[in-house]
């Protein structure tokens, strides 16, 4: 890591004004945030995660990161919906990329607990961009060795809690199954989100409630609205430490063809970006967002819809932010 610059300010360092640089100029941090090593400290960091050796279907979720970041130079610093400046009342960077092996699973998965356990020291919350959901593992090995067992808010199409593929402990299938074994979630407050689409038995379903998970189905979203997936959601997770984990594939190709998995009949991105408002007010201590694939992207659908998400969580990781039941400013 290269070394920290004093900021003359105490001022948080936002993105690059783009009435004097145009978006397309420049260099792709993302949103056009600092680099990490032009600012003193961070409260978060934005870390890109170009690891997809541990995908099952379709590979190159490892070109995510640098894809996600390119899509999120439109993001502008002042979020309506949220009535918040995320980078004014916080200083967020970008880290770059935590460098990880292609070719060896279980070094791969150290290399970036060591990275983020580094990155951890200079900045108090990490955002990660995968990737494929393997990265979830030394990521939350990391978040409980810092608050101890957390809750895990999963947005995915798939459980992730299967054992192994080919024999493979660690692969983007079996991430929370791991972290279950391992002590690192709370059993009592993790809970998935959109999940959709045929299993390999029922035995998943009764696996996954033993290793600590409720669910919320893609099929409860469309049948009881958003609103009743959240009140789930906020009497499941109630105050502990909450980590995000957010597969894109979560939503439905038709928002989001650009990934590995996919699978029809899943969220729309306003009613992902909608329950992550509602999210504002409880103790988000880390987020990750992955298996934006770019080969299968189009439009940059997938891409938007990833900036986005990342900074619809950077909004409600802000001091200060509440639970957005309140009018947001009038637009029209």
């Amino acid at each position: 890591m290269q070394p920290f610059s004093k900021d003359a300010t105490d001022e948080p360092r936002g993105p690059v004004d783009a009435s004097v640089v145009p978006r397309f100029a420049g260099i792709a941090t993302f949103a056009r945030l600092p680099r990490l090593d032009e600012v003193e400290r961070a409260d978060i960091a934005i870390v890109g995660i170009p690891f997809d050796s541990g995908v099952s279907y379709r590979p190159g979720a490892r070109f995510g990161p640098a894809h996600v970041r390119e899509a999120s130079r439109l993001l502008r610093p002042y979020n309506p919906a949220q009535d918040v400046f995320p980078f004014d009342a916080q200083q967020v960077a970008d880290a770059g990329d935590i460098a990880a092996n292609p070719f060896d699973i279980a070094a791969a998965v150290a290399e970036i607990e060591a990275g983020a356990r580094q990155l951890s020291e200079h900045a108090d919350r990490l955002v990660a961009i995968g990737g494929d959901h393997t990265i979830a593992l030394p990521l939350l090995r990391v978040a409980h060795a810092q608050h101890g067992p957390v809750a895990v808010l999963h947005f995915d199409a798939h459980l992730d809690t299967w054992d192994t593929y080919f024999g493979a402990p660690m692969t983007h299938g079996t991430p929370f199954r791991r972290a279950s074994e391992e002590g690192l979630i709370d059993l009592t407050a993790s809970m998935h989100v959109g999940i959709r689409g045929p299993l390999y038995s029922k035995d998943d379903l009764e696996d996954d409630a033993r290793l600590g998970f409720a669910i919320v189905t893609s099929e409860f979203v469309e049948e009881h609205g958003v609103a009743a997936a959240v009140e789930r959601i906020r009497a499941r997770v109630g105050d502990a430490p909450l980590y995000i984990s957010i597969d894109i594939d979560v939503l439905d190709p038709a928002h989001a063809p650009g990934t590995g998995t996919p699978e029809a009949g899943g969220l729309t991105s306003r009613e992902l970006l909608r329950m992550l408002r509602a999210l504002a007010d409880l103790r988000i201590i880390g987020a990750d967002v992955v298996e934006v694939a770019p080969a299968y992207d189009h439009a940059q659908l997938t891409a938007v819809a990833a900036s986005h998400v990342v900074y619809e969580l950077l909004s409600a990781m802000a001091p200060g932010v509440t639970h957005p039941d309140r009018q947001s400013p009038d637009l029209t």
